[in-house]
């Protein structure tokens, strides 16, 4: 459930939907003007790298996933077919250094195979088509629809924005899609929602990290509701 409910001010259970909303568009100009170049931090060059490599972060770190696939993983598949066209073996024995890597392999090989058979070859366009997808849910469609093909469906919900989505008092939700249902709600301009992701999540790295966090340090320790200073 919901962290640090202990340093929640008090203000936060009296704060009507526009005051809300008021202090969600104050929080994300201030974290844009903190990292006004906030993007996602995974390598790729084509579609299916992008989904291999998102696939493969879950529960892993974005600095690991790329020192994989920079080494040797994305120079030999570039393409839906190729990665369609991988011995099962020989591909977990290439991410074996990324925790669930038999599972991810799996995942990542089977959506190549749909993605040749169904799709044409190419990665789809729609939500509704990318979850029908092996091991790719609202938040890995999301990341992959924008970054891929500029395409804006919701707001990307990993660890790190649930945390903070939490912490500052936007959800009290653990559901990924519901926390992305309310914050898709305070943040109505629909060009915002790819930034929402990443301004939370770089912030969730750097500072507002799940054990001890530097509030001290950071930019918004003067309108979160959870900050300790």
């Amino acid at each position: 459930m919901v962290e640090y409910n202990e340093y929640r001010k008090s203000w936060i259970g009296k704060e009507s939907t526009g005051a809300k909303q008021k202090r969600a568009a104050k929080i994300f100009q201030i974290l844009q003007k903190y990292n006004p170049h906030s993007k996602i931090a995974l390598h790729f060059k084509t579609p299916m790298q992008l989904l291999a490599a998102v696939i493969l972060s879950a529960q892993s770190t974005d600095k690991k996933v790329n020192e994989i696939i920079d080494k040797h993983l994305f120079k030999k598949y570039k393409t839906p077919q190729d990665f369609a066209s991988a011995r099962p073996k020989t591909f977990e024995k290439e991410i074996s250094q990324i925790g669930l890597f038999r599972s991810k392999a799996k995942s990542i090989l089977t959506s190549a195979q749909m993605i040749v058979r169904e799709f044409n070859g190419e990665l789809p366009r729609t939500m509704e088509s990318m979850l029908t997808l092996r091991g790719v849910a609202r938040k890995t469609a999301n990341i992959v629809l924008w970054n891929a093909y500029g395409i804006i469906s919701g707001i990307a919900i990993d660890t790190h924005a649930r945390r903070l989505a939490q912490r500052l008092g936007f959800s009290e939700n653990d559901d990924p899609n519901k926390i992305e249902k309310g914050l898709m709600a305070l943040v109505p301009n629909k060009k915002l929602w790819p930034k929402v992701n990443t301004l939370l999540v770089d912030l969730g790295r750097s500072t507002c990290i799940a054990q001890s966090p530097k509030c001290a340090k950071c930019p918004l320790n003067k309108i979160c509701p959870s900050s300790r200073v």
